[in-house]
């Protein structure tokens, strides 16, 4: 892989869980919002963390677009689950969440799972496609003549 596709895979999971983070802050300086009243999430659409939350987030969609345009899905979706441990340091130390012990022992586990990863290939090679078979040749259809010499230039040529 390419110094350019790590950048992908690293801006992927950035804006993945920056993306999420930001939103997180946002809908917690909203408040509850109930099914009942989902009129709430228009309001959430004002508030600037929202707002970057959303904007990281499609960029998250657009690179991770682009990394799926290149590498399989299988590849492309481990690879960038180290989103989560991201997600995991920033709740921590910045918005101070509590993490248990489980959750740290399960954050291990998806770090161990990307190094698995990253050692097989990126893309599937497929065998490439067999070439067609050779078919007799077409006659042309005259333009000018009666439907009868049609006919013969037609069938005339497979005999």
């Amino acid at each position: 892989m390419t110094p350019r596709r790590y950048l992908i895979l690293a801006i992927v999971t950035l804006t993945s869980a920056l993306g999420d983070t930001f939103l997180a802050v946002g809908m917690k300086q909203l408040g509850p919002v109930s099914l009942h009243h989902l009129s709430t999430l228009l309001v959430a659409l004002k508030l600037p963390w929202v707002l970057a939350g959303i904007v990281l987030l499609i960029g998250f969609f657009a690179s991770y677009l682009t990394a799926l345009s290149w590498a399989d899905v299988t590849f492309v979706l481990p690879a960038t689950s180290f989103a989560y441990v991201v997600v995991a340091l920033v709740s921590r130390f910045w918005l101070h969440e509590q993490i248990t012990p489980a959750r740290w022992l399960g954050i291990f586990c998806i770090v161990a799972g990307v190094g698995f990863v990253t050692r097989g290939p990126a893309y599937t090679e497929h065998p490439a496609a067999e070439a067609p078979t050779p078919q007799e040749p077409t006659v042309p259809t005259p333009v000018c003549g009666s439907v009868a010499q049609r006919s013969v230039a037609q069938h005339g040529a497979k005999r």
